[in-house]
């Protein structure tokens, strides 16, 4: 599974740094810039009922009594009483159906599987991540957006406001009833869903005599042969001379095979399928380049649009180095790793020369001590074969031959003579001229074990839990102020905005590239990068792009209407950036990836997520109370 953002640890992400501004400054930026809008819109609105005066007044009470009365009698007992009352109502409204439809989905699914796939694992997991993840949300959505505005509408929230409950209990009670809901049914699916997975994963095949070919001496137990076939595929497997072997690699799995002897007779016994749900745990390093000279550089550009990834020219000296930390004995015991230090990488090759598309195109591994003063410089080159869209695992033995600091060619101890403090270099290079490889940051990582599937498919369902949060504080907090369709339409609205997010930073940042004042003021306020970014402008350039059939970067040739146009793409893509200030990006917390393909969660990633989602769904509260504040609901 090839990652396409950089995966960084807490506290890189969290504080500030000489790169970063760090998402401690971002949420309290945010939170500034959101409370001046949010009083000054609060202000226009009641100057135009109550005229200019009397609305500085009114603002002003409402923002004390907030900090004086509501807040520090806030009781928590009234807010479980309302999230209660919200349990009971989510009840009455048949809230199990959303789980009847999911079990249904579950009972079909079978029939739409692909029953020869090369990985019949991945097709179960996406069939019940996505399902869960589709209905909770939709269930989030429909509850928090009709709740509010249905109880104004019946009339029945007047029997709330007459009692003493303030308008920040009935939010968070809300909330938290509802997160209450979507938690009970969203643990249910997850146990559902893994037995279901489970289930239809597990086979048995068996191993008859006359399949089986003898080719040991004496009381030698090695032999060949081939399983019986269960769901619609078979293995080869190979015995040992002590009577131990494993089967060959078919749909993604494999088997243990054991030969017993049964007094002349031989019979064989086959464990279950190994690899198809695994969570292995990686362990990434930090990325730099070569130039083709091999200073100290970056990687080239191929020309292709998306610049996430930088490419390194065959036959030269430029190379991809990443630089590993934790690489000690304790972390990696030759008895749990006997083969050597296991690492896995989703390379991409780029192809100058189209004669040949089917061979791979040869690769070089080269393991470098990062320490100066080093008696052993590096390994002998270690080479392996790359292909298009194919991800390659390969084990650099602990034992290999290296170059030390003489020249001379010797044996060495990866972990003694190669390690330093905890630090490696792995060096990538393409092998054949006129060909490329493409590279980021998390494209090549080690293995640095295993977790049970079980906790991963928790955790997958966890980034699920953790966007229905979000979703419900967001619906909850549009209720308060619209009707429940005007809410649902919000919902999908801000939904998109956050789900589409990085194409739209990626579009704003290629409106403003250029020699344009303006465009660099703004570069510099956002900080972005030179040559980042969509080409083609904004949305008025793109359409007339498309009614002349220009390409990309073909000049416009508008003349005096040119500027105009781009100022206004300019001015409306600054809108759409600023607006995606207030929406979280869904799309960085879908986990679905990992568990398919098999990676663990990483704890980083979802404390970083964890963080995000409480921090969005406190705004959306604290906006929510003061809109329902402010309505005037026993009018």
């Amino acid at each position: 599974m090839p990652i396409e953002f950089e995966i960084l640890t807490f506290s890189e992400w969290f504080f500030p740094s000489a790169t970063r501004g760090g998402a401690l400054l971002y949420f309290l930026s945010t939170f500034a810039l959101l409370s001046v809008i949010g009083l000054l819109a609060w202000y226009i609105v009641a100057a135009y009922f109550q005229g200019p005066s009397e609305a500085f007044y009114s603002v002003a009470k409402v923002v004390y009594k907030a900090f004086s009365d509501d807040l520090p009698r806030f009781s928590l007992r009234r807010t479980l009483a309302m999230a209660q009352l919200t349990v009971l109502e989510a009840i009455r409204r048949k809230i199990i159906w959303a789980f009847v439809v999911f079990v249904l989905l579950l009972l079909f699914a079978s029939l739409f599987l692909d029953g020869i796939s090369d990985n019949p694992a991945r097709i179960y997991l996406s069939i019940v991540l996505n399902s869960t993840y589709f209905l909770i949300l939709l269930l989030s959505v429909v509850l928090s957006t009709f709740s509010l505005p249905n109880e104004v509408k019946n009339r029945t929230i007047y029997s709330l406001v007459t009692k003493p409950i303030r308008a920040g209990e009935i939010v968070l009670g809300k909330i938290v009833g509802f997160t209450v809901i979507g938690t009970v049914v969203l643990a249910v699916m997850c146990v559902v869903s893994y037995g279901f997975v489970v289930r239809g994963l597990n086979h048995r095949h068996s191993i008859e005599a006359e399949a089986v070919e003898r080719t040991g001496q004496g009381d030698s137990l090695a032999a060949t042969g081939k399983t019986s076939s269960d769901s619609r595929h078979h293995h080869t497997f190979t015995v040992g001379p002590d009577g131990l072997g494993r089967t060959e690699l078919a749909m993604g799995h494999w088997h243990e095979v054991q030969a017993i002897r049964d007094g002349d007779k031989v019979r064989y016994e086959i464990g279950p399928h190994e690899g198809l749900l695994v969570a292995r745990v990686p362990k990434y390093g930090k990325l730099r380049f070569l130039d083709s000279q091999g200073r100290p550089g970056k990687g080239i550009s191929v020309g292709q649009e998306w610049a996430y990834r930088s490419y390194v020219e065959g036959r030269t000296q430029a190379a991809a180095i990443w630089k590993f930390e934790g690489i000690t004995p304790d972390m990696f015991p030759k008895e749990n790793f006997p083969n050597g230090l296991p690492i896995e990488m989703n390379l991409r090759v780029f192809r100058t020369t189209k004669g040949d598309i089917v061979s791979p195109i040869v690769g070089e591994i080269v393991v470098v001590n990062p320490s100066n003063q080093a008696k052993i410089l590096r390994s002998e080159t270690l080479t392996f074969p790359a292909r298009e869209f194919v991800r390659s695992e390969r084990t650099i033995p602990w034992q290999l031959k290296g170059v030390d600091a003489e020249g001379q060619v010797v044996d060495v101890d990866l972990l003694k003579d190669l390690v330093h403090q905890g630090q490696l270099e792995i060096h990538i290079r393409c092998g054949q001229a006129a060909q490329y490889f493409g590279m980021a940051q998390p494209d090549l990582f080690v293995q640095a074990g295993e977790t049970t599937f079980a906790e991963n498919f928790a955790k997958g369902h966890i980034s699920i839990w953790l966007q229905m949060v979000m979703v419900i504080s967001l619906g909850v907090m549009f209720s308060t102020f619209l009707s429940g369709p005007v809410s649902l339409l919000a919902m999908f609205i801000s939904f998109s905005f956050g789900y589409f997010s990085s194409f739209v930073t990626e579009l704003f940042q290629g409106v403003f590239q250029g020699t344009d004042p303006v465009k660099t003021v703004v570069r510099n306020l956002f900080n972005i990068e030179e040559g980042t970014g969509v080409e083609g402008g904004g949305p008025l350039e793109s359409i007339y792009r498309i009614f002349r059939q220009l390409n990309l970067s073909a000049d416009l040739e508008l003349g005096f209407a040119e500027k105009p146009i781009q100022y206004i793409d300019m001015t409306g893509m600054l809108v759409m950036r600023l607006l995606l200030q207030l929406f979280p990006d869904f799309s960085r917390f879908d986990n679905s990836d990992f568990v398919e393909y098999g990676f663990a969660v990483d704890p980083d990633l979802l404390l970083i997520q964890t963080v995000t989602a409480l921090a969005f769904s406190a705004s959306a509260a604290l906006i929510g109370y003061f809109f329902l504040k402010t309505r005037e609901l026993a009018a």
